[in-house]
């Protein structure tokens, strides 16, 4: 298939990341007496990446996460030439999410922008209080654990069926679950980029670190998968369950 159509997936899959993770945070997460909370939040993009990953997993390969599709190219399961567009389109498709869900979420008489819009932050603008150095020690090692399990399940060696997705899916769950205190969880460029644009002012100067971490993280742990496990090319079967 070609690139266009790929990146069309990305642009799709991205967007649906965004507007159901950061939409249950911006419209469900704190409503008065509902509210579903950090589990909440952290489910809702686990089922994000795990419908996507059965949606689009067949045409693109459902990375939408540029630390995903970089940290791919590193343990050579995906072709370096195409890194940019599939960045380009997961980054397009995740401000156009952030777009809709302000142009929902501002429609209430009790929408703030200042307070944060699912914007991830350190120091003062960590929903914990957390420094600078707690949260790049924890995006980059959960960016790398991600890496190495969604390596591993689309290996050719990994059980065949269907629960590759599930099992990439579970793990942005956990990821959220811990990370959430800590930065709000990125794990992915295109994810904080969104709602930072729209936030301004200290979202967009602290987003340098959502970018650095999650890709450093992403290397990091396909390095470690490649170099310990071995590489294995992923059969045809398999490859729609990188998420």
């Amino acid at each position: 298939m070609s690139i266009g159509k790929r990146s069309v997936a990305e642009f799709v899959g991205t967007f649906w990341l965004v507007f159901g993770g950061c939409g249950s945070a911006v419209l469900a997460a704190a409503f008065p007496g509902l509210g579903i909370g950090f589990a909440g939040v952290a489910l809702a993009f686990g089922l994000t990446l795990l419908t996507m990953a059965y949606t689009i997993g067949p045409i693109s390969g459902c990375h939408i996460n540029p630390a995903v599709t970089v940290g791919l190219a590193v343990g050579k399961r995906f072709p370096g030439s195409e890194v940019i567009p599939y960045v380009i389109a997961q980054v397009a498709g995740a401000i156009a999410a952030a777009g809709v869900l302000y142009v929902i979420a501002s429609g209430s008489p009790n929408f703030d922008i200042t307070g944060g819009f699912a914007s991830n932050g350190y120091g003062a603008h960590s929903p914990g209080q957390y420094p600078l150095l707690s949260c790049l020690v924890a995006e980059v090692v959960l960016t790398a654990f991600f890496l190495i399990i969604i390596m591993g399940v689309t290996d050719d060696r990994a059980p065949k069926g269907v629960g590759g997705p599930i099992a990439i899916g579970l793990a942005l769950t956990l990821i959220h679950l811990v990370a959430i205190p800590v930065t709000n969880t990125s794990v992915n460029p295109a994810r904080s980029t969104g709602p930072a644009l729209f936030v301004g002012g200290w979202a967009l100067r602290q987003l340098w670190l959502f970018w650095v971490a999650p890709i450093l993280g992403g290397t990091v742990g396909a390095g470690i998968y490649a170099a310990i496990f071995g590489h294995a090319e992923p059969a045809p079967a398999t490859k729609k369950a990188a998420a």
